[in-house]
């Protein structure tokens, strides 16, 4: 009895000292949080990128809004998206397709009878109406040196003296195109032609040869600063006399957005995460901007991984279509939401052109004392990620070179990154990141180059880290940005000075 006794007590001090330990040992250890940085890899972004290359390849070499390219990367991506667990929706908006059917013709016909040549000294504007017009020409508003910032055409009022059927000559300036070539219409000019603007950055060789938001009803050309100030004293004296003829097809068509949403998220909190999906007509668009739609394709096929405890706001993914021919597709989806679908976005993130070859990593510049309340939050969260990461960032101007215009301009807070266009690398940039000062940060920028051959591999995925980790922390909360539930919109003031409307210039 003793010697069991004494056994017992030892078998059951082992048992007091041991249980603890195998109850700990055999209680699961809790699953650790799903990081959508790591869920997100490259990999999946680049098959993204080839198959976007490969639509191109198969369908006139681009991905341009309007034409068979773009259709099927809407398709494409609306697959990826079922294939995911997500219910995609097209939104379907009006579009104008552009088509210059020939060079048309600009001639001087009196007094001194001259014949311009297409591309080097004039050249027809997209969404001019067709046409052949000879008559007299009209200077509008062009007396006195007007500089950089002249405003020829910019009031009704600079018409005035106009005869109906006469061709406007007018100054490039400060306003938008839509508007001197509206007020010219209004006047009942019977063509257009644009001169270009004198200052540093414009070479006074080079036609103003833009775009419009929407077709006119009359020939719209550009000439250069040269020409049109040679035709000013002729214009003047009323002498002048001129031939404008252009060769154009405006078609109408419906585009599409593609738009979807996180399966859970408060509703009335939502956090919009958009890139354009349309390319130029000149190339595929794998850098601007497969590698946006593509990076934020490969964080929505795996945003519902973080569950319903991540997912405390709504995270609403949008493929944006024409944003190369003036950020229609966004603006259109802004503008037709009420007022309370408005007050229930938090913000909106952008990815525009994430891989640059020769590329920089620009965080949107939130701190811009006209962008809305909560865009410098926004910021701070990009660069305090990648500060983590000692990974550098330089700020990016809002320039309104991409969709989150719209947003800005309905006082939505906006942020996002891209990593460089047709800009110049400086010297202090290629000593932070790397590459080639002096050259452009994407030398294959709305070219036929703009290939897989033209990404910066280690761009693309750092900043798709940088994607999935923001939207990961803005999904938990929105704190910083807007209090967590925003308060009405106000509608903002950054637009008012942006020159650009996606890749077009608008003054």
């Amino acid at each position: 009895m003793r010697r069991f006794a004494a056994g017992a007590a030892a078998l059951l001090a082992v048992s007091l000292v041991t249980a603890p330990a195998a109850e700990a040992a055999a209680k699961p250890k809790p699953k650790p949080k799903p990081d959508l940085a790591k869920l997100v890899t490259v990999k999946d972004i680049k098959r993204h990128l080839v198959n976007l290359q490969t639509i191109a390849d198969y369908n006139g070499g681009n991905r341009k809004s309007g034409l068979a390219g773009y259709d099927i990367s809407v398709k494409y991506v609306v697959n990826e998206l079922k294939k995911a667990g997500l219910t995609p929706k097209v939104q379907n908006f009006p579009f104008w397709i552009f088509k210059q059917d020939g060079p048309g013709a600009f001639e001087q016909t009196a007094p001194t009878p001259t014949s311009y040549k297409p591309d080097t000294e004039y050249g027809t504007w997209e969404y001019s109406g067709s046409g052949d017009v000879t008559a007299n020409v009209f200077p509008v508003d062009l007396a006195g040196d007007q500089g950089p910032e002249g405003h020829s055409g910019c009031e009704a009022a600079d018409f005035n003296g106009i005869q109906k059927g006469d061709i406007a000559l007018i100054r490039r300036g400060t306003c938008a195109f839509v508007d001197k070539v509206d007020n010219a219409v209004a006047a009942g000019a019977s063509a257009v032609i644009i001169y270009q603007r004198q200052g540093p950055d414009v070479p006074v060789d080079t036609p103003a040869v833009f775009g419009l938001d929407k077709p006119a009803p009359i020939p719209v050309i550009g000439t250069t600063y040269k020409i049109g100030t040679e035709l000013r004293p002729a214009a003047d004296a009323k002498t002048l006399k001129v031939r404008v003829k252009t060769e154009v097809t405006n078609t109408p068509k419906q585009v599409a957005n593609v738009i979807a949403e996180s399966k859970w998220g408060n509703p009335n909190n939502v956090i919009v995460v958009g890139a354009h999906l349309d390319s130029v007509a000149e190339g595929p668009g794998i850098n601007d901007n497969g590698s946006g739609s593509a990076s934020i394709l490969a964080v929505a096929q795996k945003i519902n991984k973080l569950g319903k405890k991540g997912l405390k706001n709504k995270v609403r993914f949008a493929w944006w279509g024409a944003e190369e021919s003036g950020l229609v597709g966004a603006d259109y989806y802004v503008t037709h939401l009420t007022a309370a679908q408005k007050a229930k976005i938090a913000l909106n993130l952008n990815f525009d052109m994430t891989a640059s070859p020769n590329g920089v990593r620009g965080v949107y510049n939130g701190s811009d004392p006209t962008a809305p309340a909560g865009s410098a939050a926004i910021q701070k969260m990009f660069n305090q990620y990648y500060a983590k990461r000692k990974l550098p960032t330089v700020p990016s101007e809002f320039n309104g070179r991409s969709d989150y215009g719209p947003f800005l301009e309905a006082g939505i807070p906006a942020g996002g990154i891209d990593t460089g266009a047709e800009g110049i690398k400086t010297a202090d940039e290629a000593k932070i990141f790397g590459g080639k000062a002096g050259q452009p940060y994407d030398p294959c920028y709305h070219a036929k180059c703009d290939r897989l051959t033209n990404i910066n591999w280690h761009l693309l995925d750092t900043n798709a880290d940088g994607i999935a980790a923001v939207t990961q922390r803005l999904a938990l909360s929105t704190l910083p940005v807007n209090g967590q539930a925003r308060a009405a919109a106000k509608r903002g003031n950054i637009t008012a000075g942006f020159d650009w409307k996606g890749g077009r210039l608008v003054r």
